[in-house]
């Protein structure tokens, strides 16, 4: 899931200074989950854009922003008002924003929302949710190898070959709360009597893998 968090809401405003009329449009999937695109998302925020004096002339939910296809559906069903308006802010990630500015190409688009990382939920509640890395989507998965644990996303230092000298009492020397995730894998593959696999060099990871920008066929 891609974890975003809302912009502050002056920077927004900011943003659109000069710009009367506004359309929203979030995102029914991470931007959902993330509390920071959804239908509850854009009715609140469309409540604080009026009391600034705008005028939101419409917002959609799309499922999910950065299909293409979804974008086109909801231009050829909300192309009166999205014509209309002055600016699109976009409460989804930036491949949302993206997907919104290759289909509707003569309006402005603001993005409202930072995209983070890639990330696995934890906890969803009402008051409070927890989203963690886990992933850098580099491109070159080691997972096999590390009893499913990434060490390149969840050691600070990246480390393919671990643990480092710098670990006191199972916890990261850069993090005294965190726990040395080369300690986990070292877990995990000693419950499958894989330890000495761990004696393996691995080779530094070949980067052009994860190459910008990228596309892909099936």
């Amino acid at each position: 899931m891609i974890i975003t968090r809302q912009k502050p809401f002056q920077e927004i405003l900011k943003n659109v200074e000069g710009k009367k009329k506004i359309f929203l449009i979030g995102c029914a999937l991470c931007a959902t989950t993330c509390k920071t695109g959804g239908i509850d998302q854009l009715e609140s925020f469309k409540c604080a854009l009026v009391e600034e004096g705008k005028d939101v002339v419409g917002l959609a939910v799309p499922d999910p922003t950065c299909n293409l296809l979804e974008i086109k559906r909801l231009y050829r069903e909300k192309k009166n008002e999205i014509n209309f308006s002055d600016v699109i802010i976009s409460l989804s990630c930036g491949g949302g924003a993206q997907a919104i500015s290759e289909i509707i190409t003569d309006i402005e688009i603001v993005s409202g929302n930072d995209t983070l990382f890639q990330g696995e939920i934890t906890k969803i509640a009402p008051k409070e949710s927890r989203f963690d890395q886990k992933c850098s989507l580099c491109g070159e998965c080691i997972l096999t190898s590390t009893g499913a644990v990434c060490p390149v996303t969840r050691c600070p230092k990246g480390l393919l070959n671990g643990p480092c000298g710098g670990v006191k009492n199972g916890k990261c020397e850069t993090d005294n709360e965190l726990d040395c995730v080369w300690l986990k894998i070292y877990d995990r593959l000693k419950k499958f009597d894989r330890v000495n696999e761990m004696k393996e060099i691995k080779l530094p990871k070949d980067h052009s893998k994860n190459k910008f920008p990228q596309s892909l066929i099936f």
